[in-house]
């Protein structure tokens, strides 16, 4: 057999990408909600799918370990191979989204009381040709570019006989989510504990206008004020006067104090990550017995880690400045306990590494221009624990058109853009195994 060349086979990787091929993978993702803990029925129609569709390759869902977090969890795992030497080049993304689609746990979060809105498809002789619906920010535009990508490299490889071995990893359990009993391996940590690591991973999820190859940590914290219940009737007598949501302003002044102080810290510390802290969630009472007031109020917030972060000193910082900015309010006899622990620490990947040059190589191929640098990135995703576990990692993805403005809750990509992110992680593939283009 004639080996192809180069640029046949990103030729032939062009011809293999349209547009029905992401609209139809998009539908499959979005056909229900696949909720954080709940994404086996995703997992299982999607590999029907893909299996019918591209029936060369390996389609396996791959089952988590029940658990209270995770009840029905599974990832989606596609392989294909040839020869027995090549390097393992591993395509990632996820398969749950940040908002569930289920109101009980959104509504509070969005305000939008409404049913999830469904995916709207552009018609082909529609001349904007947008896609927008439920969760296509996280990350289902992303992933089924990716998986589209995934397909397309590996029928022009397999076609011209070229040696490769590429995985697609689409994992359960892929945003963060606070679970202080203790961490939860979700569905990427379970699939490098099953299998040996690949050589270098490619994290397909939307972001900024360029690639990362590095990316920061996480960790949450928990701030709780303690003392007796006290009925709202005799609020006057209360410990402190008028109840703990009263003087929560206090609270909130002093959170903002430790972010101003946290950032200023770490200003000019870092390249391509940055900081961030913000508080999430708020919690006192019950909605049932509004008559007595909370003996308790916690906060929740989530922490952006950088390169040198020490989870244990953050919580220490934060505890202390609390502590001496409560002393003196009505809230200085209230018991105060702070808790923090990590998520991912923050980790980077060389920029010479092979993964990170078949990149930039490849976003120069579709864009027509070189990535824009990346300051102060905080967004973090599982491209830490496959760095972590000691894989050169890069991330790049489809950026979106913005929101609906009468939905917020329905993200829009440009069908162009989508298939113009499957070709780069297809050429990225391409690249990796075709030496003659390092």
């Amino acid at each position: 057999m004639v080996r192809e060349t180069p640029a046949a086979l990103l030729r032939a990787v062009d011809d293999a990408i349209d547009r029905d091929a992401i609209l139809d993978t998009l539908a499959v993702l979005a056909a229900e909600p696949s909720p954080y803990g709940r994404e086996r029925a995703t997992a299982e129609r999607l590999a029907a799918y893909a299996a019918a569709r591209w029936p060369e390759l390996s389609w396996q869902v791959e089952p988590l370990p029940v658990s209270d977090a995770l009840p029905d969890s599974a990832n989606l795992v596609a392989g294909s191979a040839l020869g027995s030497g090549p390097p393992e080049l591993l395509f990632y993304s996820h398969l749950d989204t940040s908002l569930t689609g289920a109101a009980a746990f959104d509504e509070p979060i969005t305000g939008r009381p409404e049913p999830v809105p469904a995916l709207r498809r552009p018609a082909p002789a529609d001349p904007e040709q947008v896609v927008d619906g439920f969760g296509l920010g996280v990350a289902r535009a992303a992933a089924a570019a990716a998986l589209v990508g995934f397909t397309a490299a590996a029928y022009a490889l397999r076609t011209a006989g070229q040696a490769h071995r590429l995985t697609l990893l689409l994992a359960a359990a892929g945003t963060h989510r606070n679970h202080p009993t203790g961490p939860v391996p979700g569905g990427v940590a379970h699939h490098l504990d099953h299998r040996p690591a690949p050589a270098a991973a490619v994290v397909a999820k939307s972001g900024p206008p360029g690639i990362l190859t590095a990316e920061p940590g996480a960790m949450f914290l928990r701030v709780r004020l303690a003392t007796r219940h006290h009925p709202a009737l005799a609020r006057d007598t209360a410990a402190p006067p008028g109840g703990l949501i009263l003087h929560l302003g206090p609270v909130l002044a002093a959170l903002e104090a430790f972010r101003r102080q946290h950032l200023r810290e770490r200003a000019g510390r870092t390249d391509q990550v940055g900081a961030e802290v913000g508080v999430g969630s708020i919690r006192a009472g019950q909605p049932g017995k509004p008559d007595l007031l909370p003996g308790q109020l916690d906060l929740h917030l989530y922490l952006v880690t950088v390169p040198g972060d020490d989870p244990a000193a953050i919580t220490a910082t934060l505890r202390d400045l609390l502590t001496d900015a409560l002393r003196h309010t009505p809230l200085g006899d209230c018991r105060l306990t702070v808790d923090g622990w990590a998520v991912h620490e923050a980790a980077a990947t060389p920029n010479d590494a092979p993964v990170s040059r078949h990149a930039h190589a490849v976003w120069l191929a579709v864009h027509g221009a070189p990535p824009a640098p990346i300051r102060g990135w905080t967004g973090s995703t599982d491209g830490v624990v496959l760095r972590g576990r000691g894989v050169p990692t890069v991330r790049l993805g489809p950026a979106p058109l913005g929101g609906d403005p009468r939905d917020p809750r329905r993200d829009r990509y440009a069908v162009t853009e989508l298939l113009r992110f499957a070709r780069a992680y297809a050429g990225i593939a391409v690249r990796y195994h075709t030496p003659s283009t390092e």
